[in-house]
């Protein structure tokens, strides 16, 4: 031991905590084909007020940072998987929004997205904890405050958005077997561009 002290902000029991559910959460949304929707909604149903309390339970803290973070998800894993979580769901991926600011301007309702909310909570975690992974504490730290602060600002209420469309989807009475199979079909396309990271962890998966 050399006597450096671990940073406090970055190896909190709290921040720890989110960390390793963030990385539930991630290998969750990668493997999303592997299992039938119902399955799959009920999981969500019980991750995402997981996530939600360990975010809210870390202490917020200031950056005075001015570098910026590696990015990376790409535009094409954020595709890849938001088209998967859309296929499962079918006709059901969408639901009526409630907390769009611009909900008072429209004639007609709004509709917002599962999977489009599923894939954005995935792509700041993801992003998230692979900086994480680094092991520089100057770059965790700031990975930290940015996922707070996209919490805060963007993905926690898209995340009880859309958690109030899992509940209602979860019980409900819907089949989703013919979805399944339709989803399948259409899906041959888009498995094949899967990024090579991605294609790795299946291959991983399936061993």
């Amino acid at each position: 031991m050399d006597g450096k002290q671990l940073n406090p902000i970055v190896y909190s029991k709290n921040t720890i905590e989110l960390v390793t559910v963030a990385n539930e959460y991630c290998r969750f949304i990668e493997g999303v084909s592997k299992e039938p929707a119902r399955d799959f909604l009920a999981k969500v149903q019980k991750i995402l007020p997981l996530l939600y309390l360990k975010v809210s339970v870390v202490q917020p803290f200031e950056s005075d940072q001015e570098f910026a973070l590696e990015k990376f998800v790409s535009e094409v894993d954020y595709n890849f998987l938001q088209q998967k979580i859309m296929n499962l769901l079918g006709e059901h991926d969408d639901y009526k929004e409630v907390f769009d600011d611009d909900m008072q301007f429209s004639e007609q309702a709004l509709t917002a997205s599962v999977s489009e909310d599923l894939a954005d909570i995935y792509q700041d975690l993801k992003d998230f904890i692979m900086s994480y992974q680094i092991g520089d504490e100057l770059i965790m730290q700031e990975a930290l405050w940015e996922c707070l602060n996209n919490f805060r600002t963007f993905w926690g209420q898209k995340l009880v958005n859309c958690l109030r469309a899992v509940h209602e989807l979860v019980y409900s009475d819907i089949d989703f077997e013919e979805q399944v199979k339709i989803a399948d079909e259409e899906g041959s396309d888009v498995h094949s561009e899967k990024p090579g990271w991605l294609n790795h962890l299946f291959n991983q998966d399936e061993d």
